[in-house]
């Protein structure tokens, strides 16, 4: 820079400070593990979204799958992502039919893609957003649950749920907790739908997608994935009904789903990936 004295003591002691500061930095990293470059992370036989069972109890394929073009796949920003629509079996005469379609993505290592959520894709789509309802509770059911296969140091915050397949698989943390982000929409003839969504991340959940960064990137965790979860219909007459057939499903769904994400006890026990058991 023009005109710039090395021997100048001001800029001597800015220099300083910098290396001073740089140096700290390192150090802290150091001492205190911090894990700053985040790896990806699969489930185990790399099970893919597209593997959650078409049929349940009470819930149905309706209509095949859809895939997206390899544009809107690149704007997406990953190719393991589920779209689905299910609709509720064993309706009675006098009684709707309820549709929901379910779309699920998958992200893993140094995320840098942010979420895809409706009330900002939806809205940049030419709908409207008639009324943001807030977080609602997801009202699952856990008579279903068990701490079959859970680690004493995780009953306090961790949970099964026995498998499509009959095997248990750990729900993520606090899954009592959950709450379902959810919106009204107006399509573009003004008629109201209801979408709502949650993520899953590093073995825990948020409802709101500024905060899926803060989970997934916890600096003391080598690996980083997050998983969205997404329900919407215009079959359902309000946010809380749109919740209460989104915790139907995943009360059919939910380990299944997990299957496709890291068991994320196995991981913090450093028994997985693979890699992390074979230090041990």
């Amino acid at each position: 820079m023009k005109g710039l004295r090395w021997s100048n003591p001001a800029v001597l002691a800015a220099v300083g400070l910098l290396s001073l500061g740089a140096v700290g930095f390192s150090a802290a990293v150091v001492h205190y593990k911090l894990m700053l470059h985040k790896e990806p992370i699969h489930p185990a036989d790399n099970r893919l979204l597209n593997t959650i069972p078409p049929e349940t109890e009470h819930w149905i394929r309706y209509q095949a799958d859809r895939r997206e073009s390899p544009e809107v796949e690149e704007t997406l920003g990953t190719q393991n992502y589920l779209s689905r629509q299910y609709i509720r079996k064993g309706r009675k005469e006098d009684e709707p039919t309820v549709i929901i379609d379910f779309h699920a993505a998958y992200y893993t290592g140094m995320i840098d893609t942010v979420p895809h959520v409706p009330d900002r894709c939806f809205i940049g789509g030419g709908m409207s957003i008639g009324k943001p309802l807030g977080d609602l509770p997801l009202p699952l059911d856990k008579n279903k649950w068990s701490d079959i296969n859970v680690p004493e140091e995780f009953k306090d915050h961790v949970v099964t749920m026995r498998s499509g397949s009959g095997s248990y698989v750990r729900l993520p943390r606090e899954a009592s907790s959950i709450k379902l982000r959810t919106f009204q929409f107006l399509d573009k003839g003004g008629r109201p739908f209801y979408a709502g969504y949650f993520f899953v991340a590093n073995g825990g959940t948020v409802s709101n997608a500024e905060d899926v960064r803060l989970l997934a990137f916890d600096l003391k965790t080598k690996y980083a994935y997050y998983l969205k979860l997404q329900f919407t219909s215009s079959s359902v007459g309000s946010g809380e009904e749109l919740a209460q057939q989104a915790a139907s499903m995943l009360d059919e769904l939910f380990p299944d789903v997990m299957l496709c994400t890291p068991d994320w006890v196995e991981v913090e026990q450093h028994r997985y990936p693979p890699e992390e058991a074979a230090k041990q």
